[in-house]
């Protein structure tokens, strides 16, 4: 590079630096984009612009997860389709290319096991379910809902279990999670001190033990998105994961098919 280049072009250059990093991942699996339904997106305009941030980062294609949480946002596979058709129409009238698929994030509470038994539930690819828990106390019916969730035929998948602090001094409950045949989604701005010192070394120790199975970006505004273009500038994210199987690419072209069939 040139010396005007450096003196005039270089922050342009660094600014640039996130633009692909992410390719890699394929679908992002995890995110609040959807507009108006949950505490992420207000609307439309806001779910563009991180859309457009996506797109940068090198993702193109992703399943939105709004919260399903009793008594605070009540969304059901109704209102979640409502809200992905309105974005959808807007991404199609406004030339944006770009995939969008849609399922939900369900929290583990009293009303879970309801929804599991209905059957009506909003999974992703029609198989895979993505649960949380509080970050306040640990939820005793964990393992029992994974399995009801596998004898209902749905493979579950837990949400970001780096950011449970009560599990940070007991690595063994992640093993035993992982042994009941559920799977682990890292945020991907744990690795970085966004949610804290704690979460972020909680993240690297799955991540060198290859506990994790996906990974998503669980955006729901612009800060988000802004401090994800830092942590891929600074981190290489791949090469933290390296010891894990991880399963975005390859998983979510049942997606695709699901949709298909």
């Amino acid at each position: 590079m040139g010396f005007w280049n450096k003196l005039f072009g270089g922050n342009q250059e660094k600014s640039d630096a996130h633009h692909g990093k992410l390719a890699w991942v394929g679908w992002d699996m995890h995110n609040h984009i959807l507009p108006g339904i949950d505490d992420g997106c207000k609307d439309l305009e806001a779910s563009k612009v991180l859309i457009h941030g996506l797109k940068e980062l090198g993702i193109n294609k992703c399943v939105c997860t709004p919260h399903v949480m009793n008594g605070v946002h009540n969304n059901t596979p109704e209102s979640i389709g409502k809200a992905y058709k309105k974005l959808q129409d807007e991404l199609s009238e406004s030339r944006i290319d770009f995939q969008l698929e849609y399922s939900a994030e369900y929290m583990i509470d009293d009303q879970l096991d309801s929804w599991i038994q209905s059957s009506n539930l909003c999974l992703i690819g029609g198989k895979y379910m993505l649960i949380e828990m509080s970050y306040l106390s640990e939820s005793k019916a964990l393992f029992s809902i994974i399995k009801e969730i596998q004898q209902h035929g749905f493979q579950p998948i837990l949400a970001h279990p780096e950011r449970y602090n009560y599990y940070h001094n007991n690595f063994k409950i992640f093993e035993e999670i992982k042994q009941a045949g559920c799977y682990l989604q890292m945020n991907l701005l744990s690795i970085s001190k966004y949610y804290g010192e704690a979460v972020k070394t909680s993240a690297l120790t799955l991540a060198r033990a290859g506990m994790y199975d996906l990974v998503g970006t669980d955006m729901h505004h612009t800060r988000h998105l802004e401090a994800l273009k830092s942590v891929v500038q600074k981190y290489d994210i791949q090469d933290i994961l390296s010891k894990c199987d991880i399963k975005n690419a390859d998983l979510f072209k049942k997606v695709s098919e699901a949709r298909i069939a």
